[in-house]
């Protein structure tokens, strides 16, 4: 499954940004709503896209996780285990949660925060809406299981929230493992 009508390539090559980490104020602002023709908009979305593809076991890469206070984020979800339904790679700008039920709870990280993970509750089911950057045209997500989770996550950080700021208390975060 895709987004109709719409062609990640289209946003041109972009470039590979740093990945700012918790505490850096950018990440506990609100970003600001976005004009998704504005060319800026766009080479942004596309730098999205880059520095999620350069990234390991990136899904999502929101604006403000590169310095930058946007309500704009990329999601791409293809070939994760946890994933039901996938709209392949994607980015939205003002995105909204319109609906959301069968609420659970599961394990997140972040890049901004690189050390921790957490159990954090979300709904397995959302719609969203937003708009596509370029072309500015409305659509709207309707997924489910991990694609949920990850535009969740997105969109919080688009609103100045980390997973941290969603955990159920201290017992619910935990040092991140690494594998060799």
């Amino acid at each position: 499954m895709s987004i109709e009508g719409w062609d990640i390539t289209a946003l041109g090559a972009g470039r590979v940004l740093p990945v700012v980490t918790a505490p850096e104020p950018v990440l506990s602002r609100v970003g600001e709503a976005v004009d998704p023709t504005d060319p800026r908009v766009v080479a942004l979305a596309a730098d999205l896209v880059a520095t999620m593809a350069v990234s390991p076991g990136c899904v999502g890469l929101a604006a403000p996780q590169v310095g930058v206070g946007m309500q704009l984020f990329a999601v791409d979800v293809t070939n994760h285990p946890k994933a039901a339904t996938v709209h392949g790679a994607f980015v939205l700008a003002n995105a909204v949660i319109v609906e959301a039920s069968r609420w659970r709870p599961g394990r997140e990280g972040c890049m901004s925060v690189p050390d921790l993970t957490g159990d954090v509750k979300r709904a397995g089911r959302i719609v969203v809406t937003g708009e596509l950057p370029g072309s500015g045209r409305k659509v709207t997500i309707t997924t489910d299981a991990f694609e949920a989770r990850a535009l969740q996550h997105e969109i919080d950080h688009c609103n100045g929230l980390l997973f941290l700021d969603k955990v159920s208390g201290a017992h619910a975060i935990y040092q991140r493992k690494v594998y060799l």
